[in-house]
């Protein structure tokens, strides 16, 4: 959720990229920094936490610049800390940067091995360095970022200035936001639109793999090639609550969209691809107690319930320990037997739900540990419990939990490398095997979300439904039961989630051609088993909605919808299957005029048992 701020014109710069920092807050940081040229010269101004510390930084220093580009950064490659803050100056090049480089340690090796000097542990000082060799070999900066960032893989949105090139920005995006803002006498670019709201509201978004650059005179947007391209402009007539919608329609649908970043902003600072370990330092339990760990319980209301029995795949095929979950509301009724070296595991995303607080004071009471996986900071789950893994999803207006939901998903595989890397039963070759594969899943959900637009077509055909069947096995039949509890919450449609295996067990009985049947089919070890399920369904005149694995081309002609999601791996599939179940329900919830964002009789936080 990092923020950049870019600006070229004809008033202080300095002023405008502390403003622009400031309407990004929201997205979360733990560090911020500053870059601008006074006086012919580049200067770089940074500091770890809260903005008033960079604000103390420039406090009562004579700060005149007519260019200037801004960060606030949420940890990824490398701890909090200054050396690691943005921007990041390499000679007379200064770069920001939000996202992940996946090939940054290979083009770290080689840049080193070319003589050059790392001042940081961050793959943001590798597109520097990269920028850097290539002015040196007389490019100007815009034709520099062009030849960096084609050897660079993975997610980003840069800007980067140079001090003989007093009068230009430039800046680039993939995977990454970035928006371009037109205004009398200056330019600017930002990661979000509420930052350069209060200058401009005539705006040009940029896609992947566009090139763009700021100077006094307005902006120029090309290709990677350096071929020109035309954009029109947009006038942004947003209120301040549209302005948190970022131009959607709904919070919901905008935090849908946002997954790709709460994702990635969960993992930031906790892994390393160079030692193969997780960093998690709040969890509040030593690696001697994690290893003396006899089981685990997980307990969770509603949505994070079903977050809870995926996790429960994750930690004992990782970690090899026990895992049991309970709802919240029925776990201290039913006197568990919990130890010393038990461990209770409370997700929530408030941090206030009544019934899960009471499970982990129940659990406490006994003498157990408690660890708190919960999105809001200083809530009375953190308060109370011995650790914390914050997932960083951002805040979520949108009373069905979306972002949330994935982000708990991401946390708990997080927890299970973790104690399976403790514990020895995870190698440290394959805890870098799957901290790689882990990566790519940002990546892999906005794949997902390009390929969803025919979701709406079959939202089209079956709004009007009266039931759903929801039909998964292994990890994916948690997702089931959340793609029924999206669709009940919101459009108000009866839906049941039903492990595929039991389905002979009572709700064959209801299948007919009034009642969809919604089978998450990807490729797993009992994928010929849903096959089977979805053959049963068909032969009773139900219709199928699939989720399928890209490629298979058995499926297309036995269901009667058919969703693709890349291949990946089959303990993080979960994630990219919630994608088009969540769209799925939104789209017929809008059909049936619901209210989306605030469903009947719901509420965002269940405070009360």
């Amino acid at each position: 959720m990092c923020g950049i701020i870019g600006y070229v014109g004809d008033q202080n710069a300095v002023p405008i990229l502390i403003d622009g920092l400031k309407r990004l807050e929201y997205r979360g940081y733990d560090s911020a920094g500053v870059a601008f040229i006074q006086n012919e010269k580049i200067v770089v101004k940074r500091s770890v936490g809260k903005l008033r510390n960079l604000e103390l930084v420039l406090a009562g220093e004579n700060l005149s610049s007519k260019i200037g580009i801004g960060h606030t950064r949420w940890a990824t490659h490398g701890r909090p800390s200054e050396e690691n803050a943005h921007p990041h100056r390499v000679d007379n090049i200064v770069v920001v940067h939000n996202g992940i480089i996946e090939n940054y340690t290979q083009l770290k090796k080689e840049l080193m091995a070319e003589g050059r000097h790392f001042s940081s542990e961050t793959d943001t000082e590798v597109i520097a360095h990269l920028i850097d060799r290539h002015v040196k070999k007389g490019l100007t900066l815009v034709q520099a970022v062009q030849e960096a960032l084609k050897e660079v893989k993975g997610a980003y949105a840069i800007a980067a200035l140079r001090q003989e090139e007093p009068d230009i920005i430039v800046g680039a995006r993939n995977g990454c936001p970035l928006v371009a803002g037109l205004a009398q006498g200056g330019s600017f670019f930002a990661s979000d639109i509420p930052a350069i709201l209060g200058y401009t509201r005539d705006v040009v978004f940029l896609d992947d793999e566009e090139i763009i650059v700021l100077s006094p005179e307005g902006i120029q947007i090309m290709d990677i090639e350096g071929n020109p391209i035309e954009k029109e402009s947009t006038k942004v007539l947003w209120n301040p609550v549209m302005a948190e919608k970022g131009g959607y329609r709904h919070f919901m649908l905008k935090e849908i969209y946002e997954q790709p970043r709460a994702i990635m902003d969960t993992i930031r600072g906790r892994i390393s691809h160079d030692a193969g370990n997780i960093y998690l330092d709040e969890i509040g339990i030593s690696e001697e107690d994690i290893k003396e760990l006899n089981n685990i319980f997980i307990v969770a209301c509603g949505t994070s319930w079903h977050a809870a029995l995926v996790g429960k795949f994750m930690i004992e095929e990782i970690a090899k320990v026990p895992v049991e979950v309970d709802v919240a509301s029925e776990f201290r009724y039913r006197n568990p037997l919990i130890k010393e070296n038990s461990l209770l595991v409370a997700i929530t995303q408030s941090g206030e739900t009544a019934d899960t607080l009471a499970a982990m004071r129940e659990a406490k009471g006994k003498k157990g540990k408690t660890l708190s996986i919960c999105n809001v900071v200083g809530s009375t789950a953190q308060r109370e419990s011995d650790g914390i893994i914050y997932t960083h999803a951002g805040p979520e207006i949108g009373v069905a939990a979306t972002k949330t939901f994935t982000s708990q998903l991401v946390a708990l595989y997080l927890l299970a490398l973790h104690l399976g890397r403790v514990r020895g039963t995870l190698s440290q070759v394959d805890c870098k095997s799957r901290i790689d594969t882990l990566s790519l899943l940002p990546h892999m959900v906005e794949k997902v979300l390009e390929k969803c637009d025919k979701i709406e077509d079959v939202a089209k055909v079956y709004f009007q439904a009266r039931d759903f069947l929801f039909l998964g096995r292994g990890p994916n039949y948690p997702i089931a039961l959340e793609g029924a509890l999206k669709l009940k919450e919101i459009s108000y449609i009866h839906a049941e989630g039903y492990p595929a295996g039991e389905m002979k067990h009572g709700p064959i009985a209801l299948i007919d051609d009034k009642m969809p049947t919604v089978a998450l089919a990807t490729q797993n070890g009992v994928y010929d088993k849903v096959l089977s399920n979805i053959m049963e369904v068909k032969a009773r005149g139900g219709k199928i909605i699939a989720v399928a694995t890209e490629g298979d081309q058995d499926i297309a002609g036995k269901a009667d919808h058919v969703f693709y999601i890349p291949e990946f791996d089959h303990l993080l599939t979960p994630v990219l299957i919630s994608i088009p179940l969540q769209l799925l329900a939104y789209h017929i919830a809008v059909l049936r005029g619901c209210d989306v964002d605030q469903p009947r009789n719901l509420a965002k936080s269940v405070t009360v048992e």
